[in-house]
């Protein structure tokens, strides 16, 4: 009888072990390593707003990500949320990537940006399309961000973007400027063509809203006021770029933008960046704190290269010829 009993009892710390062992077996192979580090590491991808330069700002992150090994679905799961340019949302995607615990947070616009820096100080989070991001309160410097922010700027000189104004408008007296007051990058901008303006004997309009349904009749109000009208990364702006446009052309007003979406969308020239290229750059950066690095460590970067882009069918509408520069590269604008 006794011997039963031990056999029974060695039986049961058998079973037992048996158990356990399948239950660690079966932890490991749903996404955990053995040194507890995640088989799939989670990104939340969160954008202001549907328009060419976010969208490939976006499309050249996840590129960047699979090029260096990295692909949506295998070894790393995505989750894409766009904020129909409502801050309030961008608010609450913040919020629900912080309690999905995401291993990190790619925010693609300074509005996105900062509501996912307010909702975290812990997971990674990388930046793009944010033209000072100091200013907007998410880093201490390009140098040397501190803190869980690192990422990409889309900054371009003042000077250079209104260089412009002397190759297609050299008599203009008067820029007008269209922005978002709620957008912080914007009044950074419009504050620097200020400075520029006051060096270059120009008066400055400019004229601010707070949401789409104001740009038709801010525009409206623009015109026989100014003889350019200049936009800045401006996202509230920029997505309503098909009607800036038209009720500018209409009136023989060139826009000069600063990135080739606005141009896409019917403005005259920018000289700007490339979206999908800085995208690019924000996920070589991710990969690097992916692969473990700290993100405090990485510094913000830009990308010097800068080409002047021309709208072709705006062009002939504002009746302007060609400049004679051999480097412009020429578009159409973009059916809707």
């Amino acid at each position: 009888m006794k011997i039963s009993k031990r056999l029974s009892s060695l039986l049961l710390a058998g079973t037992l072990g048996i158990t356990v062992l399948t239950g660690c077996s079966n932890n490991s192979s749903n996404g955990e390593k053995k040194n507890g580090s995640k088989e799939v590491q989670t990104i939340g991808i969160t954008q202001l707003v549907e328009h060419p330069s976010l969208d490939k700002a976006r499309e050249g992150f996840i590129k960047a990500l699979e090029d260096n090994g990295y692909k949506d679905g295998n070894n790393i799961k995505i989750d894409y949320q766009n904020a129909q340019n409502a801050i309030p949302t961008t608010q609450t995607i913040a919020s629900k990537f912080v309690s999905d615990k995401k291993d990190l947070i790619y925010a693609i616009s300074t509005p996105s940006a900062q509501a996912a820096y307010n909702a975290t100080k812990d997971i990674p989070l990388m930046i793009t399309a944010v033209t000072d991001p100091v200013e907007a309160g998410l880093v201490k410097s390009f140098e040397e961000p501190g803190g869980n922010v690192s990422g990409t700027s889309d900054y371009i000189s003042i000077d250079k973007n209104l260089e412009l104004v002397k190759k297609f408008a050299p008599k203009a007296k008067t820029i007008g400027v269209l922005y978002n007051t709620s957008e912080v990058n914007s009044k950074i901008q419009v504050d620097n063509l200020k400075k520029y303006a006051a060096k270059n004997n120009y008066t400055v309009v400019e004229k601010g809203v707070s949401a789409s349904n104001e740009v038709n009749q801010a525009m409206s109000s623009l015109v026989g006021k100014i003889d350019v009208l200049y936009v800045p990364t401006d996202n509230l702006i920029v997505s309503s770029m098909p009607i800036v446009s038209k009720i500018a052309n209409s009136n023989k007003i060139p826009v000069l933008a600063s990135e080739e979406g606005s141009v896409s969308s019917g403005a005259l020239a920018c000289q700007g960046i490339d979206y999908e290229k800085l995208g690019y750059k924000s996920g070589e950066l991710a990969v690097k704190v992916l692969k473990g690095e700290d993100i405090s460590n990485i510094p913000i970067a830009t990308l010097n290269e800068t080409q002047i882009i021309v709208n072709e069918e705006t062009l002939k509408a504002l009746s302007l010829n060609k400049p004679k520069d051999d480097n412009f590269a020429y578009i159409k604008t973009q059916n809707e």
